[in-house]
């Protein structure tokens, strides 16, 4: 999956400003494959708890590979936002690791129930490393794409062959997933019986929502104009982006492997709050670059730090919460996050349009910021289970 979203996330910002988006239209293009993508992984989230991970693991590539179809055959704007919304397709990522789809509350909730508390911020940090492979690879595979730049239909010969390689990708990862195994856990016998909205992980989904809300605010002022910006600032094209982020992944998958060492040095959250303000300064730097390869040089800096975060805090997540909630405080935990995603995106496209190129990635930096601090003060009395073993029980939270 990590090939073809890392794929779509260099070509598809550049196809649709090639086939007439301006910066509203692609700015209220993101908001709708982010809302899509909202719905779809609380869905999954809510629904995986009661009836199994698995299906949906196989299910959401195949809408992914129906997206990119649609894309390899049409330059029409409402087509193109419908397979958007229904694929949750190529709103861009940056570098792209660890983008695998709405089906990730299923992806870690299915995980968590086959490893220990000891071992989970490894399996998280390998999953990571795999999913920067992936994307180093969906990377050099934008080199396909030429750079001339064509209009209109013109735009979807020239970009055809790359839709129909993420296709092909996305379908071949949907049907992997039809090999897995699982077997029903115990407490989904009775789940038409339990409330679908999380009792027992209340406390912790509460502080998840203010803490996620800042940080996708902040992701959806700069995350999906990643390389539309780089095309804009110093017209870079799909090739010249796609390398970029190829590196860029490469470089940084010691920094997930490396995860795990670090949480156990310095303590699961307080690294977590550590990486985010070094990821919101790092913006500065980039944005103020006078060329491409310095702000390239920047964005690998920031995400050789991101890459240690990212892991971590999944495995977070999932090792707080309840053993019968997991997949659905995932999902619940995201969906504000997700709404800033969708939301922000317009404030972005009217500043491109109206302002410059910059600030929207500073008003992305002070919210990280923000995201940072408030996710120490949350969480820094609340260690994981694996922490609490060695140093002994947290407080209890406040459940009311």
């Amino acid at each position: 999956m990590s090939v073809g979203r890392a794929l779509a996330g260099v070509v598809t910002p550049i196809y649709l400003a090639l086939v007439g988006f301006g910066p509203v239209e692609l700015a209220l293009y993101v908001m709708v494959v982010a809302a899509g993508s909202a719905f779809l992984s609380t869905a999954i989230g809510t629904l995986s708890d009661r009836i199994g991970r698995r299906v949906f693991l196989i299910t959401v590539p195949l809408l992914t590979a129906l997206a990119a179809g649609v894309f390899a055959l049409t330059a029409s704007h409402v087509a193109l936002f419908f397979a958007g919304a229904l694929g949750s397709f190529g709103r861009g990522a940056g570098a792209g690791a660890g983008a695998i789809g709405p089906y990730q509350p299923a992806e870690s909730a299915y995980i968590t129930e086959r490893v220990t508390p000891g071992h989970r911020n490894d399996i998280f940090g390998r999953l990571t490393f795999a999913s920067s492979l992936g994307a180093s690879v969906g990377g050099v595979v934008a080199l396909l794409v030429p750079s001339t730049h064509a209009h209109g239909n013109a735009a979807t010969d020239l970009f055809r062959v790359a839709f129909l390689v993420i296709a092909v990708v996305s379908a071949l990862a949907g049907l992997i997933a039809v090999a897995l195994h699982e077997s029903a856990p115990a407490h989904r016998g009775t789940a038409h019986r339990r409330p679908r909205f999380p009792r027992h992980s209340r406390w912790l989904l509460y502080r998840l929502w203010v803490t996620n809300t800042l940080n996708g605010a902040a992701v959806g002022m700069f995350g999906p104009f990643l390389t539309y910006w780089l095309y804009r600032r110093f017209h870079a094209g799909p090739g010249a982006v796609g390398v970029l982020f190829a590196l860029v992944n490469v470089a940084t998958m010691a920094s997930s492997l490396s995860a795990a060492a670090w949480a156990r040095r310095w303590g699961l959250v307080r690294t977590i709050s550590v990486v985010r303000v070094l990821q919101s300064i790092l913006i500065i730097p980039m944005v103020l670059s006078p060329n491409f390869a310095l702000a390239g040089a920047w964005y690998l800096v920031r995400m050789l730090v991101q890459r240690i975060g990212l892991p971590l805090r999944q495995s977070y997540v999932v090792g707080l919460a309840d053993t019968s909630e997991r997949a659905s405080v995932i999902a619940l935990s995201n969906a504000p996050s997700q709404i800033a995603t969708a939301t922000s995106p317009l404030l972005t496209g009217y500043l491109f349009a109206e302002a410059n190129l910059l600030v929207p990635f500073e008003i992305a930096a002070v919210l990280q910021l923000a995201n940072a601090l408030t996710f120490w003060g949350f969480f820094r009395a609340h260690p994981p289970q694996e922490e609490r073993e060695v140093t002994g029980p947290a407080p209890p939270p406040d459940t009311e």
